[in-house]
């Protein structure tokens, strides 16, 4: 009992580095990082990650844990987990961006509720598509693949080597993807709505007693509903190609440090 008493504090301390790492990216990972799950399972789903890692997640340098080498290197942990769950976010991020760009040309914009999942407000096409996004989510068993990029991080980015700019720097640049892949996949909608314009136009200049107001703004909805109706079903199989887009670029920033 003694012995593994005195060896307690070094299993703490080799514990606590995989454990800020973890914890890092569920708070940045997409859902579970959300306002739905508690902090204090968020936590615990921390701590057993952590203790599951640990084999490979050990520190391969002695570290004094209160000294200032051990305050950077808590920072650089949680840094290199944002990074993680920041490039699975994206993905998240593309859903949510479409959603919005849907209700903005459909009129819908206008519809604004306060949405439980990620504790802001949002429009209902919005946090339509997050719910499917969800379902998909679980579906290619995404928690899965979180788990184990996490631990192949470990062996590319080992605790006290050091951060790995090319990759933090290209996950920054991604953030314009993420406007530019919601503006591709929300055409349809842009396309058909400029189309029922243009026609309610000169509609207006043939007969302009016409209400056209009213009577375009309901028309709109229905051409956006339908091609909505039609972007739906193509969701799961654009979410699953961007997520496999987030994995090359994690990947690809694991080989140049000689991971494969």
């Amino acid at each position: 009992m003694e012995l593994v008493l005195s060896k307690l504090p070094s299993l703490l301390t080799a514990l606590w580095w995989p454990f800020c790492r973890v914890l890092a990216m569920f708070s940045a990972a997409p859902l579970l990082g959300e306002h739905l799950l508690p902090v204090s399972v968020r936590v615990l789903l921390s701590l057993v990650l952590a203790i599951v890692l640990l084999p490979v997640a050990a520190p391969t340098i002695a570290i004094e844990p209160f000294s200032l080498h051990a305050v950077v290197l808590t920072a650089e942990q949680a840094l290199i987990g944002l990074a993680i769950g920041l490039a699975f976010h994206l993905t998240m991020a593309i859903v949510m961006v479409l959603g919005f760009v849907i209700s903005s040309q459909m009129g819908l914009a206008m519809a604004v509720m306060n949405d439980p999942i990620t504790g802001a407000s949002s429009d209902v096409v919005s946090a339509l598509l997050y719910v499917l996004c969800i379902y998909v989510f679980f579906a290619i068993d995404g928690h899965v693949v979180l788990a184990s990029v996490l631990g192949a991080s470990f062996q590319a980015w080992p605790v006290g080597g050091g951060l790995d700019f090319l990759t933090l720097e290209r996950i920054a640049y991604n953030v314009a993807w993420v406007f530019a892949a919601a503006l591709l996949l929300a055409v349809p909608v842009i396309f058909s709505a400029m189309v029922v314009q243009l026609g309610f136009g000169f509609l207006n200049r043939v007969a302009p007693t016409f209400n056209l107001f009213a009577l375009g703004f309901s028309v709109v909805i229905v051409f956006g509903l339908f091609m909505l109706g039609y972007i739906v079903r193509t969701i799961p199989e654009h979410y699953v190609r961007l997520v496999h887009r987030v994995l090359d670029m994690l990947s690809q920033g694991m080989r140049q440090t000689g991971v494969v």
